[in-house]
């Protein structure tokens, strides 16, 4: 399943990011939506279910989040909803890990 959030904050220190492989991080924007995969090995055997989904989370609940990589860019989004059958575009999607 996937799940899309509202990016509230960000740190600065995800647009000084350089590396090529971390590029994407200077991309972050707040107010964007942005959708994440819960994929294997992420997703707990006993609850099916990815840590930091917001799973009980609804209406302007903050959730924190933190890029791998690079734990300097970190910030907090609300959740939208959750999808069953992922349709994430190509842009602005990530995988919970």
């Amino acid at each position: 399943y996937c799940v899309e959030f509202r990016t509230e904050s960000l740190s600065h220190h995800c647009a000084l990011e350089t590396r090529p492989y971390a590029r994407w991080m200077q991309y972050l924007r707040e107010g964007h939506t942005v959708c994440v995969a819960c994929q294997p090995p992420a997703m707990s055997a006993d609850t099916q279910r990815c840590s930091g989904d917001g799973h009980n989370a609804h209406g302007d609940k903050i959730l924190h989040w933190e890029a791998i990589g690079n734990s300097q860019c970190q910030g907090t989004w609300k959740k939208i909803r959750q999808l069953e059958h992922c349709s994430c575009p190509l842009v602005h999607s990530f995988i919970f890990t």
